[in-house]
């Protein structure tokens, strides 16, 4: 039987079925961030631990583990070095090489619109949970789409995707580019003087989309190791990555989550517009989630409430700011339903933060 459903290609049930169905990754950044909590003496194992990782998993390059718990052992080193931009950090100083195959067929590419469009096809060979989009309208924009992984608890292994991006760029055509906007979804309330040095360009947080925007004439910039002989060899190593990389759509309540979370700020988390830009009707998305035991209410509700969590962390936020963004018409509205969320109000919680830390 068990030779019979092999042969069958059917996918293993269970916890370990449910398991090899995780988007993965391959793991680059994440290994970035263990050598670089282990040079600042961190118990480096126990942040594996805690992101559910080995240290198999993390010392061997051929190994690849869940998106999600390379987001997880971002966050968790990034606060143990109280290093709020870990992840821009770490890209400013990573090896380019690290992207493997796809460092190579980009590089020998002709054009950086040539390159960037590869980027887009073959970027799941290194991470199967963010989708890269390219589009070319008033600018040459660079989007990171998450599929089957949450958005809303990440911004070290984001940040890390657009940081590296824009140095990788600039390392391909050999000039100091600067994008005309770079957004964010994630909300900060500033950045660090050195970073918007590193960007030269202004940088949205609280945006509807993950985007670098280049200036259009950019897409015919010549690339300085531009190889037509070694970018058709490793257009076909691509290819054959890619054909063993199962695209993984995830499950609704993450489709859903990530949909309302750009909403919030505007008021518009209705099952009505998220039931419209996933395409479908309301009756089916009420379904789809009423399979995985949850309604539309319920993941509002606990989006809400961990997005509150993490934007009271920020001292600079105010109460009325923290109303906005999660799409409360104001304080008073946010305190009352934080209040029937956790027992106390908002000031309360963030002071305890504070006498803690």
């Amino acid at each position: 039987m068990q030779q019979h459903a092999a042969k069958s290609g059917s996918r293993p049930r269970g916890p370990a079925g449910r398991l090899s169905l995780l988007p993965t990754a391959g793991g680059g950044v994440a290994r970035a961030a263990h050598a670089h909590a282990r040079a600042a003496g961190l118990d480096a194992r126990a942040l594996l631990r805690n992101a559910g990782l080995t240290l198999a998993q993390i010392t061997q390059a051929d190994n690849r583990f869940p998106v999600k718990s390379q987001i997880r052992f971002l966050k968790d080193v990034a606060a143990a070095l109280d290093d709020a931009f870990l992840g821009i950090h770490l890209a400013q100083s990573v090896d380019l090489r690290e992207l493997g195959l796809i460092y190579y067929v980009l590089a020998s590419s002709e054009d950086l619109d040539t390159a960037l469009a590869r980027l887009e096809r073959y970027s799941a060979i290194q991470n199967e949970g963010v989708h890269i989009r390219v589009s070319r309208g008033e600018g040459l924009a660079v989007s990171f789409e998450y599929v089957g992984v949450g958005r809303t608890g990440d911004r070290q292994q984001i940040e890390f995707f657009v940081a590296f991006l824009l140095r990788l760029c600039r390392h391909l055509t050999g000039r100091d580019l600067a994008p005309e906007r770079v957004r964010l979804m994630h909300w900060r309330s500033k950045l660090a003087p050195d970073l918007k040095t590193f960007f030269g360009c202004p940088v949205e947080f609280g945006a509807a989309v993950d985007q670098v925007v280049f200036p259009l004439d950019l897409r015919r910039a010549r690339l300085t190791h531009a190889d037509p002989y070694l970018n058709g060899l490793m257009l076909s190593y691509c290819d054959e990555a890619l054909s063993h990389r199962r695209v993984r759509a995830g499950d609704w309540r993450l489709k859903v989550e990530n949909a309302i979370a750009p909403l919030l700020p505007h008021g518009e988390a209705t099952i009505e517009t998220v039931a419209q830009r996933l395409g479908m009707s309301q009756r089916t998305l009420a379904r789809r989630l009423g399979e995985e035991g949850v309604s539309f209410l319920d993941v509002l509700r606990e989006l809400r409430l961990r997005l509150a969590r993490q934007y009271l962390r920020e001292p600079d936020i105010s109460i009325a700011q923290v109303a906005w963004l999660l799409g409360y018409r104001g304080p008073s509205a946010f305190t009352h339903a934080f209040k029937r969320w956790t027992g106390k109000p908002p000031r309360r919680m963030r002071a305890v933060r504070r006498a803690r830390a």
